[in-house]
């Protein structure tokens, strides 16, 4: 299952050509289930905001919801995204793919000295994040955790990610990341603090999670750091993202 619309439309060559040539754009990404979506509202804002910053006007909910809903038509349970591109008179794209599953088992991430071009804004063109990715896996991990040059960690390539302290609170990196839905939502449920956590300070902290639009992952180590899974912490952080409601994209 592959659905591609462009502002309510089949996409035409030229319009597609545009978004491939400029490589200028925002995007958010969500999983669907029951034409239903958590967080949606967090979803749309995000929209908005990086529309007012990249193209200096706001983007409408209630179109971006028109368009996803027409995209989906009948299909009921799918991973979409919702992509404004182009150098100027953005057009707006629907991807809808098949749902993603969560991986099914525990995360172990390389560190990498990379940090994100506008860190707060999902844009498009994420060549270094993928570069990154890849050659973790190639290396034989799952995925790359993206720092500073002098060691602070920011950021999963495609996910935030929080530490296990020993007192089992729950550490969020200070940094300039994206302040992803999935985050947002867990900060609403959860006692959390943010403290800035450099690579050195790795061994201080009893575990560690991801979190994105396909949910809580845990982490079984960084770089030459292992983390024994806390099954009763990840099980507490899962159930609060699972209490979520699911807004209804078509109301």
């Amino acid at each position: 299952m592959l659905r591609i619309e462009i502002d309510g439309g089949t996409p035409t060559t030229d319009q597609l050509a545009v978004g491939l040539l400029a490589n200028y754009g925002h995007f958010t990404a969500m999983q669907v289930r029951d034409q239903r979506v958590q967080g949606l509202d967090l979803h749309l804002r995000r929209l908005d905001a990086q529309h007012r910053e990249l193209y200096g006007t706001g983007l409408a909910g209630d179109r971006v919801r028109a368009l996803i809903a027409k995209a989906l038509g009948d299909v009921r349970d799918a991973a979409v995204r919702v992509i404004a591109f182009g150098p100027d008179s953005p057009k707006l794209m629907v991807v809808v793919r098949p749902p993603v599953p969560r991986p099914d088992r525990p995360q172990r991430l390389v560190s990498v000295d990379y940090q994100r071009p506008l860190p707060h804004v999902k844009h498009i063109g994420g060549f270094g994040q993928l570069l990154h990715g890849n050659r973790a896996r190639a290396a034989g991990y799952d995925d790359a955790l993206l720092t500073t040059p002098d060691g602070v960690v920011i950021e999963g390539a495609i996910a935030n990610i929080a530490f296990f302290d020993h007192e089992g609170g729950i550490v969020w990196p200070e940094a300039n990341w994206l302040h992803g839905v999935s985050m947002q939502l867990l900060e609403q449920h959860l006692p959390y603090r943010r403290a800035v956590v450099r690579k050195a300070d790795l061994t201080s902290y009893r575990g560690a999670f991801l979190s994105n639009s396909i949910g809580v992952t845990p982490v079984s180590g960084i770089d030459d750091v292992d983390y024994k899974i806390d099954e009763p912490a990840m099980t507490r952080v899962r159930a609060a993202l699972e209490a979520v409601p699911w807004d209804a994209v078509d109301e």
